[in-house]
């Protein structure tokens, strides 16, 4: 059977139902974790991948024997659809697991790490993410795609994602960063995790600062580009073999906002209004950031 790309949202939307099953995700759900377990889970684009490098440089001492990033850092709610077993043995202590889900579903009793990023950027990233992977090259504009970001099922969005893990910071299991802090100052994000995960040899810190720095993942980028989701999920989501994705980006910090218009900033604005100030106070996204800088 031939497949062709979406070339509107609709289609994509109709696509996306295929990419988990039911039975995968709960799957993923009913682990039991172990205390010393590390979940990573961002919401979408915000990190996550770049992540799962930081943990498993400083558990395995900078180990790059993997063919995709997610071979050794299962996803959680789509292993068991990729043909892996979360219950296996892992390549290194602490095992560690890829997520993005909130708060609220995650299994409970492990140890957990969100990056936190701009939700515009977020949208943008994702919408290039999906050019030519999930829709054909260009047939989608920035602007319908964050139309569709901002309509998302409430459970299944950002904002919810954000507001469930915001929730629990204070939680000593939980560490909360931001992309753009990481952007900034990479070799301190990294300590970071490294206190949190117990690794203290300064040279396997500094190993994992080098190999979780652009430079290197941009030269390792197919061991980053979810080659092996693509290959287990495409058909299952109506999607030809051939398309392309790429995790791997500089991601400058705030450039979403200069690629939108003034209705769909507003839009993001409103949103985040409704949600993180609401529930938290938090003016917007810059008030986030300067509560995590805070000691």
């Amino acid at each position: 059977m031939t497949r062709a790309r979406p070339t509107d949202m609709d289609g994509v939307r109709q696509n996306l139902k295929g990419f988990a099953t039911e039975t995968g995700v709960q799957q993923g759900l009913s682990y039991q974790p172990a205390a010393s377990d590390i979940f990573i889970s961002p919401f979408a684009k915000c990190g996550t991948t770049w992540m799962q490098q930081i943990v498993h440089g400083l558990r395995t001492g900078g180990a790059m024997e993997f063919d995709e990033i997610t071979e050794v850092v299962p996803w959680l709610e789509l292993a068991h659809d990729m043909g892996m077993d979360v219950d296996a043995p892992q390549v290194a202590h602490p095992r560690a697991f890829k997520s993005h889900l909130s708060w609220d579903e995650i299994p409970k009793g492990g140890r957990y790490i969100v990056v936190l990023r701009d939700p515009v950027d977020a949208m943008v990233s994702l919408y290039k993410f999906f050019d030519g992977w999930q829709f054909e090259a260009g047939s989608i504009t920035l602007e319908d795609f964050a139309a569709y970001f901002l309509e998302r099922d409430p459970s299944n969005s950002y904002w919810h994602h954000a507001q469930s893990w915001w929730a629990q910071r204070a939680h000593a299991d939980v560490l909360l960063l931001a992309f753009e802090e990481m952007k900034l100052d990479l070799p301190a994000a990294v300590r970071q995790v490294a206190a949190f995960m117990g690794v203290s040899d300064p040279k396997v810190i500094e190993l994992a600062t080098h190999q979780a720095g652009f430079a290197f993942m941009k030269a390792h980028s197919d061991q980053f580009d979810d080659h092996l989701l693509r290959h287990a999920r495409d058909a299952a989501c109506n999607l030809p073999t051939d398309g392309v994705s790429t995790k791997v980006n500089q991601g400058q910090a705030g450039q979403g906002k200069h690629m939108i218009s003034d209705h769909i900033r507003a839009a993001f604005a409103d949103r985040w209004h409704g949600t993180m100030g609401q529930s938290f106070g938090l003016a917007d996204y810059a008030a986030l950031r300067q509560v995590l800088k805070t000691p």
